[in-house]
């Protein structure tokens, strides 16, 4: 029997789990963070989508704040057999979108290294930060990545058009 490869999309504020070899997990990040957990020896692994560092005070359980995220998909990763000691970790997202407002994406960027650091899993590798929207697939069962960084449209340079000057009321002969 073969198992047809699929696409498990992560939205913000979210975070999914898997240890089918035909899974790949699949976010869009701007100024937010995923980070992908997975154990190597267990073949399990996850990734989360958060929107904003921290705990969101009395919004306790809402997945949109990092300590949140992370607590879930960990707990999810042990509920399925990993191990976590044995967990590795690779972190995406974090650009600045913006430059108009304080940098949510080094805030949360922050957070996810600062995080892991805190629960002694590794980081084995990062991309995080720059001005560019990405793409992240991830494998869980492997912990293969793939980054697509997204080129933002140009915005259409608009040209205003200066009016033609009204012809003079002169003829001349």
């Amino acid at each position: 029997m073969t198992t047809s490869e699929r696409t498990i999309t992560v939205v913000q504020g979210d975070f999914a789990v898997s240890a089918d070899p035909a899974v790949t997990l699949s976010t869009v990040l701007g100024s937010c963070v995923s980070v992908c957990l997975f154990d190597p020896d267990a073949k399990v692994g996850g990734m989360n989508h958060f929107l904003l560092a921290g705990a969101g005070g009395e919004r306790s359980n809402d997945m949109r704040y990092g300590v949140n995220a992370m607590e879930l998909l960990i707990n999810q990763l042990l509920h399925a057999g990993a191990r976590r000691e044995k967990l590795l970790a690779k972190l995406f997202g974090g650009a600045r979108m913006t430059s108009h407002a304080r940098d949510i994406g080094e805030s949360n960027a922050a957070f996810a290294r600062d995080f892991l650091a805190q629960e002694g899993i590794i980081c084995v590798s990062h991309s995080l930060g720059g001005v560019q929207a990405r793409r992240v697939q991830f494998k869980p069962v492997t912990g293969a990545a793939r980054q697509l960084q997204i080129a933002g449209d140009a915005p259409d340079l608009i040209v205003p058009k200066t009016p033609a000057a009204p012809a003079p009321d002169i003829t001349l002969f």
